[in-house]
Formats: structure tokens, C-alpha cells, sequence
């Protein structure tokens, strides 16, 4: 149930209000103005606030401006005896939830306040969503490679310089690519991912520049490409050494002009976009063999980050096992398990031709297979493939 501040002069609204809502379960504490209640809301935490509009001292239109000049993720629900259209509006306009007139229609301000709380239950679960996945993004580790590459990522972040990323597959290449975009002038803007090698090559141009109604038997209707949705954002190429050499050209048109063409189309549209690609191919090999144009090569590495492999970090695997592990015991309910040291030293001789994607995926494993405490016995009979 919800805590309620209920904030009003006149005392039987305040008491009805409270034995009402108190009757359905909430908490509910009360003011006798605008500067108690105010006093109060900076004090408690509360899920919805009721507040009279006409006030001594100081009016429920300031208290509203001024909880929203704190925050705007309580509901605040206006109540008037005086109340007008023009009033209504004024107080919606600056961030009232609703707006109930007196008399109290006690069965609409239950309504009210149902829909208020599960607004701010569903902000409270979004939060937690939010650090959850935060959480399961980081970059963990301790290591002098991971900190030169951190660091180079930082530094590099509030530019619009186009970064090329390189490493082998799973060493965390795309955690990168949104580490630099979530520092950037451009985190309030779109992080639009394209992986290049899943989609065929007579389908990636339509991915990324969008097409035409009518430009091909199943485009029924327009449809904007990646580079328009990435509009004032990030737009992340990853696996662009799977590209086709038609797509390739297209790119370094793009980025050259700021400008593309949809598939069927001859419109030009402006696009502002900050480009950061990733590959785990050599592409100067690739351009050697003529997989991979040298122009745009010269085009999209203005910056080059290259993520370590985890055997070159092998000092940080203490640190990610206890990551993983606390991550995935919280997923799936459990208490968290203990990795004892013997562990970590038989974690620490595997050949990890995964890295951290596979890494992650045997800590998982052993947090399913093992007890309490993980040991190196346990290391030695789930950590590797089983074989026959």
C-alpha cells in the first residue's frame, strides 16, 4: 500500500481523508499548510501527495512548483473547493497528476489514487530495472589494460569522433561501443545497434537507410533505416566486416555527405549521427582481399580501441567471478554462493576462447550445479565441455 501526505487547512477534510484512506490500507501522514506539508515531503518519502490549492501562507500551486523543482516522480493530486476549468489546467500544466474539485467524490479519488500509485510503483520497478541492467553492463575489472582502454574511453566519450572497435567475439566490444555513447554529448539521444553479420546482404542496405513504399514486393509502406532512427544519437555498426561492398559504399557516402537516400527512393535526408563500429576480423587483411573498402576503413577508425582478450587480463577474474556470481544468484532467487580461492586459481588456467560471453555462461553453470561453496573440484567437473 501507499504513503499518503495528505496537505490541507481544513481540518474534517484532512480527517476524512485520512480515516478513508487509512481504511484502504495506506499510511497517510497530514499538514495543516503549504510549509508543513512541504516540510514533511522534504523529510519522508512519499508515493502521492494531496494537496488543497487555496492555503494560508503558502498556496498548493507553489507547493506543486515547488516538489516538481525537487522531483517529478511523485504524483501530485490537486483538491479545490474553488476550482474552475482555467485552474484545473494551470495545476496539469505544471505536473499535477489530476485535479479533484470539493466536494470529495470519495469513489473517483480512490480511482485516482489507484492510478497514481501504480504509476509510481511502475517508476519504482523502472528504476530497478534500470540498475539491474546498469549493473549487469559494466565494465569489471582491475587490470592495466582494462584501465589504459577505460580511460581512453572516457577521454574520447564527449567527442563525435568515430571510434572503430576491435577484439576477438565476447570480450565485450558493444559494452564499449555504449560506455562511450552513455558519456557523450548524445546519451539523451538514441543507441541504435546493427549487427551486420545477422542480417543478409540484400537486406542490410533497407536495415540501415530504410526504404520506400513499393520499393520491393514485401515494402508495403515507408520505413526509416537505423541511420534515421539514430538520429542525434549513436549508431553502432557492430561486425561491420561482414558488410557488403554495396552497403560499405553506401556508409562512406553517409559519412562523408550527412546525408542518405532510402532504398527506392531519390530524397536526400540530413542525418546527425555519431558512427562507432566494431569488428573481430583484421580489416587490413580484409582490404588485402578486397573484402573490405580501404576508404572506409580511413573513415570510421579516426579512433582505434582495442578490447583485450580475458587471457590477457587474467588478474581480473577473481573480480568478474564474484560479479557474475552475485548477478545470477540475485536472478535466480538464490542466496549467493561463495567462490573459494582454489576455484579462482583452476578458473584462472582456462584457455578462454569465449572470453567473457563464455566466461559468464560457466559461472552460470556452476552457480545451477554447485552447493554453497564453489570449489576447484567443482572448476574441474563443470567448467569444461563434458566430453564422452
Amino acid at each position: 500500500m501507499a504513503h499518503i501526505l495528505v496537505i490541507d487547512d481544513e481540518k474534517s477534510i484532512r480527517n476524512t481523508l485520512k480515516d478513508v484512506l487509512e481504511y484502504e490500507k495506506h499510511t497517510v501522514d497530514v499538514a495543516v499548510d503549504g510549509l508543513e506539508g512541504l516540510d514533511k515531503f522534504n523529510k519522508g518519502e512519499y508515493d502521492l501527495v494531496l494537496c488543497d490549492i487555496k492555503m494560508p501562507q503558502m498556496d498548493g500551486m507553489e507547493v506543486l512548483e515547488k516538489i516538481f523543482a525537487q522531483t517529478n516522480e511523485t504524483p501530485v493530486v490537486m483538491i479545490s473547493g474553488h476550482g474552475n476549468i482555467d485552474t484545473a489546467v494551470e495545476a496539469i500544466k505544471k505536473g499535477a497528476f489530476d485535479f479533484i474539485e470539493k466536494p470529495l467524490d470519495l469513489n473517483r479519488l480512490l480511482i485516482t489514487i489507484r492510478n497514481a500509485t501504480d504509476k509510481s510503483n511502475l517508476l519504482n520497478e523502472t528504476k530497478v530495472l534500470r540498475k539491474r541492467v546498469n549493473k549487469s553492463n559494466e565494465i569489471i575489472g582491475e587490470s592495466k589494460v582494462i584501465k589504459t582502454l577505460l580511460e581512453m574511453t572516457d577521454r574520447i566519450a564527449p567527442t563525435d569522433a568515430r571510434v572503430l572497435i576491435t577484439g576477438y567475439n565476447g570480450t565485450g566490444k558493444e559494452l564499449i561501443a555504449k560506455r562511450i555513447h552513455d558519456r557523450s554529448l548524445r546519451s539523451s539521444g538514441p543507441f541504435i545497434e546493427v549487427n551486420c553479420a545477422a542480417i543478409p546482404s540484400e537486406l542490410i542496405e533497407s536495415e540501415l537507410f530504410g526504404h520506400e513504399k513499393g520499393a520491393f514486393t514485401s515494402a508495403i509502406k515507408d520505413r526509416k533505416g537505423k541511420f534515421e532512427l539514430a538520429q542525434n544519437g549513436t549508431l553502432f555498426l557492430d561486425e561491420i566486416g561482414d558488410m557488403s561492398l554495396s552497403a560499405q559504399a553506401k556508409v562512406l557516402r553517409a559519412l562523408q555527405e550527412s546525408k542518405i537516400t532510402r532504398v527506392g527512393g531519390d530524397k536526400e535526408i540530413k542525418v546527425d549521427v555519431r558512427i562507432i563500429a566494431a569488428t573481430n576480423k583484421d580489416l587490413k587483411k580484409e582490404i588485402e582481399s578486397a573484402n573490405f573498402r580501404e576508404d572506409l576503413y580511413h573513415r570510421l577508425s579516426v579512433i582505434l580501441l582495442q578490447v583485450p582478450s580475458l587471457n590477457e587480463r587474467i588478474e581480473d577474474i577473481p573480480l568478474l567471478a564474484n560479479h557474475f556470481a552475485g548477478i545470477i544468484c540475485n536472478e535466480y532467487g538464490m542466496q549467493e554462493k561463495i567462490i573459494k580461492e582454489e576455484a579462482i586459481a583452476e578458473l584462472q588456467k582456462i584457455n578462454w576462447t569465449g572470453n567473457i560471453r563464455e566466461f559468464r555462461n560457466v559461472i552460470e553453470r556452476l552457480i545451477i550445479l554447485c552447493d554453497k561453496e564453489i570449489s576447484g573440484k567443482d572448476i574441474l567437473a563443470f567448467a569444461k565441455p563434458i566430453s564422452n
